[in-house]
């Protein structure tokens, strides 16, 4: 299942992806309403580099992350500050959970371990084929992949948050929703990815452009020592 889905991705076009430059509409949706979008440009280099600008309404925030560092900067209150450990914590979560993740083989250096769950409903006379991947502290990624086309479709796990009203740690079920692949010089991609929390949709990502193997300065990664330092 997971040669399938690499090669209609572009096989070895796809596995040879070093840097992406995306840009699109980033959507944050409250009690399943969606909000006012922001464009994005996102500067990836693999395996673990990320620069993410958001604008729109009057803001302006950059959100940086190379390995064990990383910083922001905040455009309404003009700050520039270091990220704090659960902030990048929470960036190599989004890396673990992503499907790059599973279709490039990093959770073998982590020891996972793969198992099939057979086949899902995935609307009508739809199916999607279904795997686990378990990692040795016992998180757990399931993917689901269309029957027919090979695609990735879903990322499901379940995550930990604090309730605002209890004060509790409850855990959650969330979910990624992969959507319009799109081909590009031989490499295919989600356009649209829709993230879930318990059932109610929490984002969307859109994108408008992807650009692969594009030179992505490595300044862009370095936090400046002012903001004027800014590119």
């Amino acid at each position: 299942i997971i040669k399938r889905a690499i090669e209609v991705y572009g096989g070895s076009s796809y596995l040879n992806v070093r840097t992406l430059t995306g840009r699109g509409l980033f959507t944050a949706f409250q009690d399943g309403i969606s909000q006012l979008p922001a464009k994005f440009v996102d500067y990836t280099v693999f395996p673990d580099q990320e620069r993410t600008e958001f604008t729109g309404g009057g803001t302006h925030v950059i959100q940086v992350n190379a390995g064990d560092q990383g910083w922001i900067f905040d455009g309404a209150s003009k700050n520039l500050s270091d990220q704090k450990p659960e902030q990048i914590e929470d960036f190599k979560f989004g890396l673990k959970t992503s499907i790059e993740y599973l279709l490039r083989g990093a959770w073998r250096k982590e020891g996972g371990k793969l198992s099939y769950l057979g086949r899902r409903e995935a609307g009508v006379g739809k199916r999607n084929e279904t795997i686990r991947l378990t990692l040795p502290d016992g998180f757990w990624l399931e993917y689901e992949f269309g029957a027919r086309d090979g695609l990735p479709a879903k990322i499901i796990y379940v995550r930990k948050h604090k309730n605002l009203d209890s004060g509790q740690i409850e855990e959650m079920t969330e979910e990624d929703r992969l959507a319009k692949p799109i081909t590009i010089d031989g490499i295919t991609a989600p356009w649209v990815v829709d993230h879930y929390i318990a059932g109610k949709q929490a984002s969307r990502i859109s994108y408008d452009a992807i650009e692969y193997n594009h030179p992505v300065p490595g300044s862009l990664f370095t936090k400046p020592t002012s903001i004027k330092g800014l590119k």
